[in-house]
């Protein structure tokens, strides 16, 4: 409806940069512009004579969902629905379902996301979660916004620490049947001890990697086995989270576009010498290497010759990169090269914060880090003691136990984790992972599985939406419903996610307490409570869809 109300406001004012939103008071309306006060500075003269001009304009011709329309200071219109509106939104969630609130904001654009992007070689940690999570929200989210959506898991196969690697396996003459994830991992830690106390290592591992670019039979052979182990353990890890992403290119999959891309820089004239080394100069950021004076693809290399690919492959409108903070100035980098070459796209790097000890950051590298698998393995296990004690849980067999324990738990650590800001840092504490109350994903479910509980016993029952008349607090959960567009949309555009968690507790709260206060079955209220109750689990479950997170029947 905000942009229904916009399309309206604009046969008064044209396109002009005006607020359309949802007002935090409910009583400033449901719906509030500040398009007077943007018209007056226009035409130098008084907010609230513009607004009162612009009232009586609608009001001659208003709008059949409109009750009335309100001035308020300094100048800001506010727009009150009427009941009948509330009961064709009802009514259209109701037939909709999860098609409810998609929209048409961005039919005929494609957008790639770049998200997970997990290092070979390592286990998951807990700080894999921020990427993996908070990038398959967004995707979701601007699926639902009618954009065409690619995800693009972008493995870290290649780089230095290969060479730390291959180092190590060669000193302590492994074979490849000798290698697990857990072996790599112990031999990078291994590594990054011993070289705090001879530098001259790194000159070793550099030298690894060199040999596997230029691509050592052998040298390669290993590499591909430490490729094949870590993509099983992959799996296994996003098979418990519910993930799957559509494409898996790692970075050794650019070697082919890496010339294209060099060549473009040099013959462009971007490219300078510096010490050996190829940079790339900017006007308000430090330069970026090309290739290291040994002749070595970077980072930045590779990040280029992924957009190449890309816009090749798919020709996306929008690139948006979920990846940490900590790589702010390499993307700011990327992307300035990328449209020095003439790659006029739009990117966004969605740069999240970490998951931290009170005491500072964790780290593979120093072997202090919490290992993701560890975190769902015993959310699973909180999620069984409180389902065990849960009314609704009563009649599960031992295998739907275990199948609700799953999406309870990895839905509780996954919306712990939502209700964040993607760039802030989040204290890891065990006991605020698993919060299985309140403000959490099981509550959420929990209410979904309350309403399948009061649906099973009024199944034969089918209302007619013409026949109930809302009362106030059905309104009050009505409004609620009726702005899930605006939130999607609005989350999409600010790449935050959390707006959606947060939104849905407020759902779930409205209609808790509307259960609590109304008596549905066997009351004057029945009809009205039963289609209401059927809207608020559509719109839960379609949010709860959205954040990644599933909704079992039963709880």
């Amino acid at each position: 409806m905000l942009q229904e109300i916009r399309k309206y406001l604009e046969k008064y004012a044209g396109k002009e940069d005006f607020l359309v939103e949802y007002p935090k008071n409910n009583n400033y309306g449901d719906i509030s512009s500040n398009i007077a006060l943007v018209l007056s500075k226009k035409e130098a003269r008084s907010a609230m004579d513009c607004a009162g001009e612009l009232k009586e304009k609608i009001e001659k011709n208003i709008p059949e969902y409109l009750d009335k329309v309100e001035i308020a200071e300094p100048g800001f219109l506010n727009f009150y629905f009427n009941e009948k509106y509330y009961k064709d939104e009802l009514e259209k969630i109701l037939i909709q379902k999860d098609k409810y609130a998609t929209s048409d904001v961005g039919i005929g654009k494609t957008m790639i996301i770049d998200y997970s992007s997990p290092n070979i070689a390592k286990r998951f940690g807990i700080g894999h979660l921020r990427s993996t999570v908070i990038g398959q929200a967004l995707y979701n989210l601007y699926k639902h916004i009618g954009y065409k959506v690619i995800g693009d898991n972008h493995l870290g196969d290649w780089g230095t620490q290969f060479g730390t690697l291959l180092y190590q396996v060669n000193k302590k003459g492994l074979k490849e049947t000798d290698l697990s994830i857990e072996k790599l991992e112990e031999l990078y830690i291994e590594f990054n001890e011993e070289a705090k106390n001879d530098e001259k290592l790194w000159d070793e591992a550099r030298s690894w990697f060199k040999k596997l670019e230029e691509g050592d039979v052998e040298v390669k052979k290993i590499w591909k086995a430490m490729v094949d182990l870590s993509l099983a353990e992959f799996e296994r890890v996003y098979e418990i989270l519910g993930i799957h992403i559509d494409k898996a290119y790692g970075e050794s999959f650019y070697e082919d576009y890496m010339p294209q891309v060099m060549k473009l820089m040099r013959e462009k004239g971007f490219v300078k010498k510096s010490e050996g080394a190829e940079i790339v100069e900017f006007k308000d950021m430090p330069p970026a290497m090309l290739t290291k004076s040994d002749g070595a693809t970077t980072y930045f290399t590779r990040d280029l010759a992924t957009i190449h690919f890309r816009i090749g492959s798919w020709n996306p409108d929008l690139f948006i990169y979920e990846v940490g903070n900590e790589q702010t100035l390499h993307f700011r980098q990327v992307f300035e090269a990328a449209r020095m070459l003439g790659w006029d796209k739009e990117y966004i790097h969605i740069g999240h914060g970490l998951y931290r000890w009170e005491h500072g950051k964790m780290s593979t590298r120093e072997g202090n880090a919490i290992k993701l698998d560890e975190v769902l393995d015993k959310a699973i296990e909180k999620a069984k003691e409180i389902i065990e004690k849960s009314e609704t849980s009563r009649g599960l067999s031992d295998k739907e136990m275990e199948s609700v324990a799953k999406d309870v738990g990895i839905g509780a650590v996954k919306y712990f984790d939502l209700t964040h800001h993607p760039k802030s840092d989040i204290i890891f504490d065990w006991n605020k992972i698993f919060m299985l109350e309140g403000n959490s994903a099981p509550y959420l479910q929990y209410t979904v599985a309350r309403i399948n509980s009061l649906i099973g016993k009024t199944q034969e029952k089918e209302p007619e939406i013409e026949k109930i008349s809302l009362n106030k607090d059905s309104i009050e959960i009505m409004r609620l419903l009726s702005r899930f567009e605006g939130i999607v949309i609005n989350a999409a555009r600010n790449y935050s996610p959390n707006l959606v968690a947060n939104y849905l507790f407020e759902v779930a709260q409205k209609y808790n307490y509307y259960y609590n206060e109304h008596k549905i079955i066997g009351s004057e209220e029945e009809d009205l409570g039963i289609l209401l109750s059927k809207a608020v689990k559509i719109i839960l479950s379609s949010g709860l869809y959205i954040l990644g997170i599933n909704t079992p029947e039963k709880m």
